[in-house]
C-alpha cells in the first residue's frame, strides 16, 4: 500500500492507495487518529489528483470528488458508503433516513447499523460521512471530531451561499 500526507484546513490528512485507486483518507489527529501500517511506502506523487481535488474542495471550487475509490468492507458497509455519496453537497441527512434508504425494513436497529458503518468509512471527506446528523439535526459521531464536522458543514454552506449571491 502506498501513502502520503496532505496539509488541509482541518489538519494533516493521511491518504492511502494502490497507485490507481484511493483506499483511505483519515485525519492524523483527533478521536480516531490514523496511523500508517507496516509495509506501507510513502509515495506522494501517486496522489496528485486527490491532492488537487482536496485543495479545490477546501477552496470552495469543488462540490464532488472524481477519484477512483477502493473501499474494503462488508456488503452492508458498501451500501451505506455508496448512499453517502448520494448526499448532496451542503445538505445533511439523518442516520434514520440513511437507514431507510439502505435497509428499509430495519427500524431503529438499522439506524444503529448505519451509524456503525458510517463510523468505519475509510475515505473521509470524499465519501461525505460528515453530512450525516442526529434525528434532531445535532452533530453526532465524527471520527475527526465534532469541530471538524462543523467546519466541513459550514464550509459547504458558505460556498453555496456565495454562489447563490454572486
Amino acid at each position: 500500500m502506498l501513502y502520503t500526507t496532505v496539509d488541509s484546513p482541518i489538519g494533516e490528512l493521511l491518504l492511502s492507495g494502490d497507485g490507481h485507486a484511493l483506499h483511505g483518507l483519515w485525519m492524523l489527529d483527533g478521536p480516531a487518529a490514523a496511523v500508517t501500517r507496516p509495509g506501507w511506502r510513502r509515495a506522494g506523487g501517486r496522489f496528485e489528483a486527490a491532492r488537487a481535488q482536496l485543495d479545490e474542495y477546501f477552496a470552495g471550487r469543488r462540490r464532488a470528488f472524481d477519484l477512483p475509490l477502493a473501499m474494503a468492507g462488508t456488503p452492508f458497509q458498501q451500501r451505506v458508503w455508496r448512499a453517502l455519496l448520494d448526499i448532496p453537497y451542503g445538505a445533511t441527512t439523518t442516520y434514520g433516513e440513511l437507514a431507510r434508504r439502505v435497509r428499509p425494513d430495519g427500524g431503529w436497529q438499522a439506524a444503529r447499523a448505519v451509524g456503525a458503518a458510517n463510523g468505519r468509512n475509510p475515505i473521509a471527506l470524499v465519501v461525505p460521512c460528515h453530512r450525516v446528523v442526529g434525528a434532531d439535526g445535532s452533530l453526532t459521531g465524527y471520527g475527526g471530531g465534532l469541530e471538524r464536522k462543523r467546519f466541513l458543514l459550514d464550509l459547504e454552506a458558505a460556498t453555496l451561499a456565495r454562489r447563490a449571491a454572486g
